[in-house]
């Protein structure tokens, strides 16, 4: 039986990619990882052998014996914040995957698959296409930068096969909708449920391409499986752009009713905008989710979801230029 190792397993990536899987390919076996600090349990599918563990921990490396793909989604994706939490993003990116590698080396893994960012490329000349050279902007994207050279290194010196994806504004079921630091369109529902309006960092003018992950999976599958898929570099997501006021503006829609509140501009990339034509060629990628119907499976399963607290950091690593709005809970 061909075991696949997923990290993050109860997050957004990592939960859907283990129930697509069970679903399509009955006989592989899953193993999850996730040490439940922005997952649930609740998303993680009938099937699946869990194991709630740090990545960094050295505990991990025994489960990556004879398995054939790792699926690396295990990360804490807050890129506006991590300049006032370098040494946590750093540890959870950088430090953690470099774990994940050791583990893949150790225990002779088929395929890795890294999920890189769109935030590698910084400013750069939209739209960003995969030969661009990365120049990251805040430490969320240095960190997963470093990451995919570390494993083009494990990849030349111990043989280690991979294929890198830097997915854009992936969002849908099992999302986190409980940070207040990520994941846009989730903050959004989550304010909504709780009487408070969307806030839009700026003018909102910034496009991004938000990108359901029902279109994802297929893709991911292929990733790790397909043989041109290997030592490749792809974005991978939507090629329809929306500004942040579009996307506000189509949630009120779905939902019916919302306010929207104007925040001071923060430090972040203005347009987000990815070439698509290898996620197309290599992947099969199909863009068939419009942003509205995304946002309507999403909300209808937000609206089911039970009343958490939304996530808050206490202290930050540095005060020093943190956003009045990170101020106060």
């Amino acid at each position: 039986m061909k075991k696949i190792l997923i990290t993050g397993v109860a997050g957004l990536l990592g939960s859907r990619m283990a129930e697509w899987i069970l679903q399509n390919h009955a006989e592989v076996k899953i193993i999850g990882i996730d040490d439940l600090s922005g997952g649930y349990i609740e998303h993680v599918p009938n099937g699946v052998e869990f194991h709630q563990l740090d990545i960094t921990s050295d505990e991990i490396a025994d489960l990556f014996k004879g398995v054939s793909i790792v699926y690396h989604f295990a990360a804490y994706a807050a890129e506006g914040l991590s300049p006032f939490i370098r040494k946590f993003n750093y540890r959870s990116n950088i430090v953690g995957t470099a774990s994940v590698v050791n583990a893949c080396i150790e225990g002779q893994v088929g395929r890795l698959v890294f999920t890189s960012s769109m935030a590698v490329y910084g400013v750069g000349n939209p739209p960003f296409k995969e030969s661009d050279l990365p120049e990251p902007i805040d430490p969320y994207g240095v960190a997963k930068y470093a990451c995919e050279m570390d494993i083009k290194i494990a990849g030349s010196q111990h043989g280690l096969d991979w294929c890198i994806l830097r997915p854009h504004n992936v969002y849908g079921r099992n999302q986190n909708i409980w940070d207040r630091y990520r994941n846009v369109l989730g903050i959004w529902m989550f304010q909504n449920m709780n009487e408070l309006p969307f806030t839009i960092f700026g003018d909102g003018r910034q496009q991004r391409a938000f990108s359901c992950i029902d279109d994802c999976l297929l893709p991911l599958w292929k990733a790790g499986v397909d043989a041109w898929a290997s030592k490749k570099i792809i974005n991978i997501g939507s090629w329809r752009y929306y500004s942040i006021q579009e996307a506000a503006q189509i949630l009120k829609e779905v939902i019916g009713k919302a306010t929207i509140r104007y925040e001071a501009a923060r430090h972040e990339v203005k347009d987000a905008l990815p070439a698509h034509e290898l996620s197309i060629s290599i992947l099969d990628y199909q863009d068939n989710t419009t942003l509205r119907m995304g946002l309507k499976m999403m909300w209808d399963w937000a609206q089911k979801q039970p009343r958490r607290s939304q996530k808050s950091w206490d202290k930050y690593e540095l005060e020093k230029g943190i956003y009045q709005f990170w101020k106060n809970p």
